[in-house]
């Protein structure tokens, strides 16, 4: 079918979508740090759990995007709401992945790679364009929503294969992140294809906005602000009503009838430009993510060697025999007596009836097993995740909106046998 019968009159709508502004792009990385902490609430606080959540997103994504393509034109309030919703779902898919099948995010992040580029292909295929300047039909505006939810799980997945498998940390990855995006503005100022840089940059806010956001949320003693997840999740609530509100008065990202079209004359240049963008990707990706791993291993390696240097020390754990020789009791993870003794201290404060300090200090667990998987998940995957998921279950169980004592300390104890 070509472009022209695609837009035939009976058939075309006013633009879907909005103008490409700034405020387009600050709304963006703010619905992608609200939709987190949203999927944290419900998992965490309110105990759906990962499978729980999806489903309740899911539900509600889908009954927002039959109002979306009802709409016979951008409505700045159902537009956003539905970035928000598929921000909190994309993430949800590759949260499950990860945590329930056990799926690695290098191949979370090969998969979602290839499924956005046979949705950019069969895209263009059937349109002959990309741009989100010409989402004026049903089918355009179908395959823009499947893109705009694989960007986010692919962002998703690439941004935790950064900071937490290659032991970057958010902070760092926002920084990565944040470079990849200026240096992508600045080619397509100098004549990148507009249609390749706007993708680039979409895919690559995602992990921005959930760096912002871990940073501005963490403790001071973590590197972060101290602003918590409640307070940050509220401010940029606030900023992204705000702006919406503001859009939804002056029609300022609007995109004029006058402007919509198949707009293939901005985007010559497109396909090797393309070509020449996913070969840089892959080189140079692909050598960063080795060179990363080999000095994780490396380090890996010399902690277990301090561990047990040739046998001549004791491990922690460890307890001597009849014969006065040392019988090694040793975590495939290594010495995980730190994240004991956090365990410990919150099973204390709940013994002693401070709730709110057991809540408290359950966070430097949180944030201390986040920092040490680069170093531990190598060691022995199945420990790490066996011990995850009981971190998780403590988690639920401490922030839940109607905490349980019996629970709590049930689980705390699980996991402090775990962790020896």
């Amino acid at each position: 079918m070509t472009s022209e019968r695609t837009l035939t009159p009976s058939r075309q709508l006013l633009n879907k979508v909005p103008e490409v502004t700034l405020y387009f792009w600050i709304v963006k990385v703010l619905c992608t740090t609200v939709g987190e902490s949203a999927a944290d609430f419900l998992n965490v606080n309110l105990n759906f759990g990962l499978t729980g959540t999806s489903v309740v997103t899911g539900a509600l994504l889908v009954v927002t995007l039959i109002f979306q393509f009802r709409a016979d034109r951008y409505i700045p309030s159902r537009y956003w709401l539905n970035v928000a919703l598929v921000s909190v779902f994309g993430t949800l898919v590759t949260d499950n992945l990860t945590d329930s099948v056990g799926v690695p995010l290098e191949a979370s992040t090969l998969i979602f790679g290839v499924l956005l580029a046979v949705t950019f292909l069969l895209w263009y295929r059937n349109e002959k364009t990309l741009s989100i300047h010409s989402i004026v039909t049903t089918r355009r505006e179908s395959f823009y929503w499947l893109a705009i939810l694989f960007t986010f799980a692919l962002g998703t997945a690439t941004g935790d294969l950064m900071a937490e498998v290659l032991g970057l940390g958010y902070l760092v990855t926002g920084a990565i992140v944040g470079a990849l995006i200026a240096i992508t503005a600045v080619a397509w100022r100098f004549g990148l294809n507009p249609v390749l840089s706007f993708w680039v940059i979409y895919i690559l806010t995602r992990p921005l906005g959930a760096s912002i956001g871990d940073y501005l949320s963490q403790p001071s003693s973590q590197g972060g602000l101290g602003l918590g997840a409640t307070v940050t999740s509220l401010v940029f609530v606030v900023g992204i009503l705000g702006i919406v509100t503001y859009l939804s008065v002056t029609k300022a990202d609007v995109i004029r009838s006058a402007s919509a079209g198949t707009h293939t004359g901005t985007e010559r240049g497109g396909l090797w430009q393309t070509a020449v963008v996913l070969a840089l990707v892959i080189v140079l990706g692909g050598a960063g993510y080795s060179l990363r791993k080999s000095s994780l291993q490396q380090d890996t390696s010399d902690s277990v060697a301090a561990v047990i240097p040739g046998g001549s020390q004791p491990a922690p754990g460890s307890q001597p025999s009849p014969g006065g020789t040392q019988v090694t009791h040793v975590s495939p993870l290594g010495d995980l007596s730190s994240f004991s003794k956090i365990t410990q201290d919150t099973l204390d404060l709940l013994n002693s009836g401070d709730q709110s300090g057991a809540t408290a200090r359950i966070t430097d667990l949180e944030t201390a097993w986040d920092n040490g998987e680069a170093r531990l998940k190598p060691r022995d995957n199945a420990s790490w995740t066996d011990i995850d998921g009981k971190i998780d279950k403590v988690l639920r169980e401490l922030r839940s909106t109607s905490p349980n004592p019996n629970s709590e300390k049930a689980a705390l104890t699980t996991l402090r046998t775990a962790l020896g």
